[in-house]
């Protein structure tokens, strides 16, 4: 399905005019900080900020999404808390080193009302001033205090899905992992938007034809990939980790149900829809869908977009059952169901 000729035009200029991320990273944090403070906060959905204390002592900020406005019809009977219809555990995208819970605070409110729910947003440490394997770390002690009850009182565990986009979607991915080699607690349920599953991104030498036909023109570049895990990685034998690229995991058994979205024009698409397939192959209970004529990051346009309504979609019905059914032109492929 064709983009746009003008926004893709767009799209080719701004990517090609991007400076290298090594030397843009904090320029780009500069914007992402100015944009957050625009952010106007929605009535509907109460904000709070805690914190979970790590190993180290270090303080990880988290931000706590509570719908206002939740449909309780679905916990008729049942002891009515602001977990009842579960708790989302985002982990938000940025390559590992661009993105914060300010900048995400839209989309996290939107994500709460849309999917009437709360939704807890980890601030983990960021690369390169903390570097692999500092963020996964972050975001597996978080997971574990969150599961044991230790962060919000009233969280029933098995109602707890990990979600991450696209460096989020790999930290999920890899949280599920280091949860079933360690043993101290397995995640039943987690959601990868557009995730970074593998650590080759060079149109000369990826198994992803992805990477080739997406690499140059759609916001995200190959380029782009290659610097981010440069300034994420702290050495070169990083890359060949699965904790780095979970593709790597030669054995994904053992892993959550899991829900697994990507775009058609990303460079992460192949990849992601790949480790899908690895997960079903391996025993996993598995959705995978590609949003169609969608580029990397569209979880941050605001919700009136098509594709971002088209996810929400998606999302209910692998959550909660809701009927998936498309109208006209499709808007999604199914890559991966469940029938």
């Amino acid at each position: 399905m064709p983009i746009n000729k003008a926004v893709l035009a767009a799209f080719r200029a701004a990517t090609r005019l991007r400076p290298d991320i090594k030397e843009f990273y904090a320029t780009q944090r500069a914007a992402e900080d100015m944009l957050a403070k625009l952010t106007l906060r929605d009535p509907r959905c109460r904000i709070e900020d805690v914190s979970a204390v790590m190993p180290d002592g270090f303080e990880v900020l988290l931000r706590v999404f509570t719908p206002l406005d939740i449909d309780f019809s679905l916990t008729s009977g049942l002891k009515v808390t602001e977990d009842s219809r579960g708790t989302i555990l985002f982990f938000h995208g940025g390559g590992w080193v661009n993105g914060d819970v300010d900048f995400y605070t839209d989309a996290c409110t939107s994500m709460a009302l849309r999917l009437e729910r709360r939704v807890v947003s980890v601030d983990y440490r960021r690369a390169p001033e903390h570097r692999f394997p500092q963020a996964p770390e972050d975001c597996y002690e978080v997971t574990r205090q969150l599961l044991a009850g230790e962060l919000l009182a009233d969280v029933d565990a098995d109602h707890v899905v990990l979600f991450g986009d696209s460096a989020g979607g790999n930290l999920a991915a890899v949280v599920s992992l280091m949860a079933r080699d360690r043993g101290e607690f397995m995640p039943r349920t987690q959601m990868l938007l557009y995730p970074v599953t593998y650590n080759d991104h060079d149109p000369s030498t990826s198994f992803f034809d992805s990477v080739r036909a997406n690499g140059e023109d759609y916001l995200l570049s190959a380029r782009d990939i290659k610097g981010y895990m440069e300034l994420y990685a702290s050495k070169p034998e990083d890359l060949h980790s699965p904790y780095f690229a979970p593709l790597l995991e030669p054995d994904l058994s053992g892993q959550p149900r899991t829900l697994v979205v990507t775009a058609e024009y990303c460079p992460l698409r192949d990849e992601g829809e790949v480790y899908a397939q690895r997960l079903a192959d391996d025993g996993g209970d598995v959705q995978c869908y590609r949003v169609l004529d969608a580029v990397h990051g569209y979880l941050l346009y605001p919700t009136v977009f098509n594709i971002v309504k088209d996810t929400y979609r998606i999302i209910k019905s692998f959550l909660d059952g809701d009927e998936l059914a498309q109208e006209g032109e499709p808007a999604w492929l199914e890559i991966l169901g469940t029938a």
